[in-house]
């Protein structure tokens, strides 16, 4: 058994548990997928329809636009669209 392997392994498997459970903002692109009459259903990062609001005040969105989707501390229940793409 080749320690210095074994050693370097460790260290590379506590940093991947370290970044996996690291709670940042994440901001990517989605599509409009519907509307309703107060909020947008939205196709969330993970491919799952997602119902959020608008922080842009005074924006009329459509279906099928692009817009830049913003999950605060990877709190999907935050998720909100934060601008236009």
């Amino acid at each position: 058994m080749n320690f210095k392997e074994e050693i370097l392994k460790s260290i590379q498997t506590m940093i991947d548990n370290s970044i996996g459970n690291y709670k940042v903002d994440r901001t990517y692109k989605s599509v409009i997928k519907r509307t309703t009459a107060k909020d947008y259903i939205i196709i969330d990062r993970t491919g799952n329809e997602r119902t959020v609001k608008c922080c842009i005040p005074g924006i009329v969105l459509r279906v099928g636009q692009s817009v830049w989707v913003k999950e605060p501390m990877g709190d999907l229940k935050g998720i909100h669209i934060c601008g236009v793409a």
